[in-house]
């Protein structure tokens, strides 16, 4: 199966059951609050947002790819298991590279909003980011 497709299909259903084989055993990744290296530590992140976060949901809007790299625009969204209960979302987008074997080797993850925006979301609920 094309590693887009595999993607399109991850994000339907992230972040449960994703498909940990498209990515190099020393995958790079960095978004706004981590930076490491390696899919143990990928699968770990993920396995977080999966046990910590209420109704974790990534929606996918485009994907695109141009020789070794992979474009996707999505938004981030889940609720905190905070007493009020905010519903936190993320803009954002992916640059994902693709080495010699076709897998992933780097995952660089990009928001349209602030670190400060996403606490903010925590604070005032109902100010999320459209």
């Amino acid at each position: 199966m094309d590693i887009l497709e595999i993607l399109k299909q991850d994000y339907q259903k992230f972040p449960h059951d994703q498909t940990y084989s498209i990515y190099a055993e020393n995958v790079f990744f960095k978004d706004p609050m981590n930076q490491f290296q390696g899919i143990e530590r990928y699968q770990t992140m993920i396995g977080f947002i999966k046990n910590w976060f209420k109704n974790p949901q990534l929606d996918l809007h485009d994907i695109q790819r141009s020789g070794n790299t992979i474009t996707t625009r999505w938004t981030l969204s889940w609720t905190t298991p905070l007493p009020w209960n905010p519903h936190i979302s993320i803009p954002g987008w992916s640059e994902l590279k693709v080495n010699q074997d076709e897998l992933i080797c780097s995952h660089i993850d990009y928001w349209n909003c602030s670190r400060l925006d996403v606490v903010r979301q925590h604070i005032f609920p109902l100010q999320s980011l459209k």
